[in-house]
């Protein structure tokens, strides 16, 4: 299994990017997507997560901003960034939960300028 991530960049505070996430390999379905990020020494922190069901959840930080969305026909996990803010700055990564086993992305850049 394999994730491929892209989407990350630079962008002013205000504004959007769109995160996506392409799972390839020996898939059946997906049980749980979710977007990770994390800072220089600090840990990962959970930003999003959607389960096949379509319950989604969201760090209290990002509600409101961020929207978390998955299609499976695609296998692909997006994030939908908006009212990007300077502290919104880190690696993002990529998770997948399928059959109990999880898998990660190799992470992208988001950067927000002020």
């Amino acid at each position: 299994v394999q994730l491929v991530e892209s989407g990350g960049g630079l962008v002013q505070a205000g504004g959007s990017l769109r995160l996506s996430c392409v799972v390839s390999g020996s898939i059946f379905s997906i049980n749980t997507g979710s977007w990770y990020r994390q800072a220089p020494g600090k840990q990962r922190e959970l930003v999003a997560a959607i389960a096949t069901g379509g319950s989604t959840n969201y760090a209290d930080s990002v509600k409101g901003r961020f929207a978390i969305s998955m299609d499976s026909a695609k296998n692909t996990v997006y994030l939908q960034m908006d009212s990007l803010k300077p502290e919104d700055t880190d690696v993002y990564y990529c998770n997948v939960l399928i059959y109990d086993l999880e898998y990660w992305g190799q992470g992208t850049q988001v950067t927000v300028s002020s």
